[in-house]
C-alpha cells in the first residue's frame, strides 16, 4: 500500500489572513485541494490522510466531496508543531497499515507537486528504501552570526535544498518518531530526523515549481504557475 500523509495543520501566522492559507481560494478552489488532486490523480497512491487544524475537519471533508477526492480516508488533528502533526498522522496510519507500507509525507501548502515528481520519488524509494525531493542551490550562500553580518561563505555546490515529498516505509517512520519522543527532540522535517538517527537519505530531483506557499508573494507565484503553459520546445 502507498499512503499519502498530507500535513495541513499550520495556523498560517506568517501569511496574516483571516483563514488558514491552506483554505484560501485560488481561482475558485481551496489551496489544499490542488495538493490533494495531485495525489488523487496518481495511480500508485492508494489512500490519503490529512493532518488538519481543529475546527476545519468538516470543511475539508466537504471540499473533498465537492472536488471528488475519493482517496481521502482520514482527517485528524495536528499538533503544536509540524513535527507533532506528522507524528499524529503516523500514529493514526499505524492503526490501519503495515510496517512495510509506503508513506509519502507532503506539505499541504505545496500545491504544484507534479505527477513526474511523485513517480520519480516512488521509483527512488523502491530502489533505495528512502526518497527525498531536493534541488541544488543556485544562489551565493552565507552563514551569519546574526541577521545581517556574514561569518562564512558556504560553497553553493555543496548545498541541496530539500522539499517534500519525503518517502519512507511506515515502520521506519514510526521508529524514528518514537525515538524523537523518547529523547524529547523535535525536527523540522522527517528527513532531518531520519538523518540524525544515522539513516541513509536518498535524494531525487525536485522542482523550482514545487513551491511552498508561505507568503502572499508565494500565492502570486502560484497563480502565475497555474496559468503558465509548458514550453515544450525547450530541452529539459
Amino acid at each position: 500500500m502507498v499512503i499519502a500523509l498530507i500535513s495541513a495543520g499550520g495556523t498560517s501566522q506568517r501569511i496574516k489572513q483571516d483563514i488558514p492559507k491552506q483554505f484560501i481560494h485560488i481561482e475558485n478552489k481551496p489551496l489544499v485541494i490542488y495538493t490533494l488532486e495531485a495525489f488523487q490523480k496518481h495511480p500508485s497512491i492508494d489512500s490519503i490522510l490529512v493532518v488538519c487544524l481543529d475546527g476545519w475537519h468538516e470543511i475539508l471533508s466537504a471540499y473533498s466531496k465537492q472536488f471528488n477526492i475519493t482517496k481521502l480516508k482520514y482527517i485528524i488533528s495536528g499538533g503544536k508543531t509540524g513535527h507533532d502533526s506528522i507524528y499524529n498522522g503516523l500514529r493514526e496510519l499505524n492503526k490501519h497499515y503495515k510496517n512495510d507500507d509506503t508513506v509519502i509525507i507532503h506539505d499541504g501548502n505545496r500545491p504544484m507537486i507534479s505527477q513526474e515528481i511523485l513517480s520519480e520519488g516512488l521509483s527512488t524509494y523502491k530502489k533505495h528504501g528512502s526518497a527525498v525531493a531536493a534541488i541544488p542551490c543556485t544562489e551565493v550562500v552565507f552563514k551569519c552570526l546574526n541577521n545581517n553580518i556574514p561569518n562564512e561563505e558556504i560553497p553553493r555546490e555543496t548545498i541541496m535544498r530539500t522539499q517534500t515529498p519525503h518517502i519512507f516505509n511506515l515502520g521506519k517512520l514510526i521508529w524514528a518518531y518514537n525515538k524523537a519522543s523518547e529523547n524529547n527532540t523535535k525536527y523540522p522535517a522527517a528527513c532531518s530526523l531520519l538523518y540524525s538517527l544515522g539513516e541513509k537519505i536518498n535524494f531525487f530531483k525536485g522542482s523550482e515549481k514545487n513551491i511552498k506557499i508561505t507568503t502572499i508573494d508565494d500565492i502570486d507565484i502560484f497563480k502565475a504557475l497555474l496559468n503558465t503553459q509548458d514550453n515544450n520546445y525547450l530541452k529539459r
